[in-house]
């Protein structure tokens, strides 16, 4: 169109007036997979799409549980560096420590 100046931004006037007149999603049999506006074939996409997960870490058979523990600043500061794991050295001292000391649980 002659006189519109073309940019990157979205025209959020345009988006807000076509979202209010609440018009149905132009649908294509040439190219689109399903017909957005009928909702037995929307329900049957989504029925059919296979949920993604986020890589990452797998779940721990015991998960370590948080506590809040206060230790002397030389004991924190020597641990802390030794680098990146600090908390884990911390966790196989204690482990260590109760290997070699028999406690009786209540």
């Amino acid at each position: 169109m002659p006189g519109l100046k073309k940019t990157s931004q979205t025209n959020w006037e345009r988006v807000r007036s076509e979202a209010a007149a609440n018009a149905p999603i132009p649908y294509d049999p040439e190219s689109d997979l399903y017909d957005h506006n009928d909702p037995e074939q929307v329900a049957i996409f989504f029925s059919k799409a296979k949920i993604i997960r986020k890589p990452g870490r797998p779940k721990a058979e015991a998960p370590k549980q948080f506590t809040g523990i206060r230790l002397d600043l030389d004991i924190l500061e020597a641990f802390r560096f030794t680098g990146k794991g600090w908390q884990t050295r911390i966790n196989a001292a204690l482990r260590e420590w109760l290997n070699d000391h028999q406690i009786k649980q209540a």
